[in-house]
């Protein structure tokens, strides 16, 4: 099936009087005829469903359908994006290893990788994107377990430059791990330019209507975990009697490792719901994709024309200079932009207060126009060194367009303009 079509058919395949649509299968338990089953399944959970705080139908119906539409050989979902960003990486760090993340990602996921997992022994170094390969080997240590990027930066929108980056962490026998959120599986398949690990917070795009929060980790199968840097997933573990992650699931081995180890210790998996919630968005993510990047183009153009605004930054404009690295890892660059007015962070703040139409709200990659002012909003917690280094300016408003019509769009931005 080609990608439009997963949308709607891959991950449940419904047989004879079965429901068209994926069930809300509403249980925590399952049963067994002896106690011989319900053994075998607590050594090896892959086996059968035991509690659905490892798996539920409705849930994994949905892992398989973003699977299939990263190319990969299997997801876990979470309870939310941080908590996706957060296991991805304890699924092959312990305390005193280290990470190497691109310093143009989300603000909470610097505060994670710069606080929360330095409380736990893992530290992280932060490189540019636009860094030379000598600067990025450089920032490789001993005990670098994995380098992290976004697809498209949060909410900078610089584009990560895939290849490049993938061939320099596989170089030092480590996954290059993305997150795809803004871009989606629709405008970039990062597995296809050497990624290993993909993650997205599912609130965004995937999910479209913002009624729920999810994240997803997606396994590429590519990756060869028993290159003697992970011995997490080459030798036994102890709490499955001795089991090989590597030797027992093959290709399979890192995301059956999350689900096992970190999945059972920390139980951040989705209710039955909120992947029905989520599937119901997948359904219509490919049609949905092309009008926002189709919108959000016109506006992006729109701003650049206006005496109001200093610069703007949006992938698909030819004057960005992460076009050509658009072009050859997108397939359009999503909805969202992001503009610096010229009077600075005053304006900004008159700005989105004029607006009428667009929502100023903590949210991105909505069905519906939304604004957010990064500096005082969702990177407040940076300091003003940490914000230069992510580019965002005090002027800075991130906007997130919709699925209005685009003049309406525009009229919006343009009174809201004039009050600023």
């Amino acid at each position: 099936m080609r990608i439009e079509t997963q949308c709607l058919h891959a991950g449940y395949e419904p047989k004879n009087g079965d429901p068209r649509v994926v069930p809300i299968v509403q249980s925590t338990t399952y049963v067994y005829d002896s106690t011989e089953e319900v053994a075998a399944v607590f050594d090896d959970p892959t086996k059968s469903l035991i509690y659905s705080r490892f798996g539920n139908p409705t849930v994994m119906a949905v892992e398989d359908k973003i699977a299939a539409l990263e190319g990969g050989v299997g997801a876990m979902c979470t309870t939310s994006g941080q908590a996706a960003t957060m296991m991805s990486i304890l699924n092959i760090c312990s305390a005193g290893d280290h990470v190497i993340s691109t310093s143009e990602v989300y603000g909470g996921t610097i505060n994670l990788f710069s606080h929360t997992l330095r409380k736990l022994g893992i530290q992280c170094s932060y490189i540019g994107h636009n860094a030379t390969d000598e600067e990025i080997h450089a920032a490789f240590k001993s005990n670098t377990k994995a380098v992290f990027g976004e697809t498209i930066a949060n909410p900078a929108l610089s584009v990560l430059d895939i290849e490049r980056f993938a061939k320099i962490a596989h170089e030092h026998g480590v996954p290059l791990i993305v997150d795809n959120t803004f871009a989606t599986p629709i405008l970039c398949r990062p597995f296809e330019f050497g990624a290993d690990i993909v993650i997205h917070s599912t609130s965004k795009y995937m999910d479209g209507h913002a009624v729920q929060i999810g994240g997803v980790i997606v396994d590429s199968g590519k990756f060869n975990w028993a290159n003697g840097n992970f011995p997490d997933l080459t030798e036994p573990d102890e709490t499955y009697h001795g089991l090989s992650y590597t030797k027992s699931y093959g290709e399979k081995a890192y995301i059956i490792k999350a689900r096992m180890q970190l999945m059972r210790d920390f139980g951040t998996y989705p209710a039955a719901h909120s992947a029905f919630l989520l599937n119901l968005g997948l359904e219509t993510l490919a049609v949905r994709m092309k009008q926002y990047c189709e919108n959000a183009l016109t506006v992006a153009r729109f701003l650049e024309s206006s005496d109001k605004i200093e610069s703007v930054t949006y992938p698909g404009l030819e004057s960005d200079p992460n076009y050509p690295l658009a072009q050859k890892y997108l397939k359009g660059s999503s909805g969202v932009i992001s503009f610096v007015l010229k009077d600075g962070k005053q304006a900004a703040i008159r700005f989105m207060n004029a607006l009428k139409l667009a929502s100023n709200e903590v949210h991105v990659a909505d069905i519906r126009t939304c604004v957010l002012h990064p500096a005082s909003e969702t990177h407040r917690q940076l300091s003003d060194e940490q914000l230069k280094e992510a580019g965002i300016s005090g002027g800075m408003v991130r906007l997130s367009v919709g699925l209005e019509n685009v003049e309406d769009i525009l009229e919006d931005i343009s009174q809201a303009l004039n009050k600023a």
